[in-house]
């Protein structure tokens, strides 16, 4: 059974090309930085997901 559900890969897949464009930002309602890292893009993109809905894990606590 597959960990992610497919709008949970589309969600990623849009925020790798909204960094590959320069316009993925971070923090609340994009007001920190640019993002440049493949890893905090892929974070972004599962978050979004796991707000819509879509079939994402739980996040693991520290």
């Amino acid at each position: 059974m597959p960990r992610y559900g497919k709008a949970a890969g589309k969600s990623v897949k849009s925020a790798m090309t909204r960094r590959k464009h320069g316009t993925l930002k971070s923090g609340k309602g994009g007001k920190g930085g640019r993002v440049k890292s493949r890893s905090q893009a892929i974070a972004i993109g599962l978050s979004e997901a796991r707000k819509k809905g879509a079939k994402v894990p739980r996040k693991k606590s520290s």
